[in-house]
């Protein structure tokens, strides 16, 4: 992980994430069309991109590190990673939300 992150370091993997979003492999991973997070079935406009590891974190846009995610998920999500989402989804099961 980058201990600091650029805005240059952001703008540039923004600019791949835009990028890897016009290919067949985008276009065939949101074709499932279930969340990454909550399993939910979703259409082609309720499906958003999530880099696993936000950028903001130092995370790549990168095949490995991009999920399908519906908005809902992506928005609560915001920068967290992958362990701090694991707790707040435990905590909420455990409040009965």
């Amino acid at each position: 992980m980058v201990p600091f992150v650029t805005e240059e370091f952001i703008r540039k993997e923004k600019q791949k994430a835009r990028e890897l979003k016009k290919t067949r492999w985008w276009r065939s991973k949101r074709s499932s069309g279930v969340c990454h997070y909550c399993g939910g079935r979703f259409n082609g406009m309720e499906i958003t991109m999530d880099h696993v590891i936000p950028l903001s974190r130092g995370g790549m846009s990168v095949r490995e590190n991009i999920v399908i995610a519906c908005k809902e998920c992506n928005n609560k999500k915001k920068y967290n990673l992958p362990y701090q989402w694991e707790e707040y989804m435990k905590s909420i099961q455990a409040a009965g939300l």
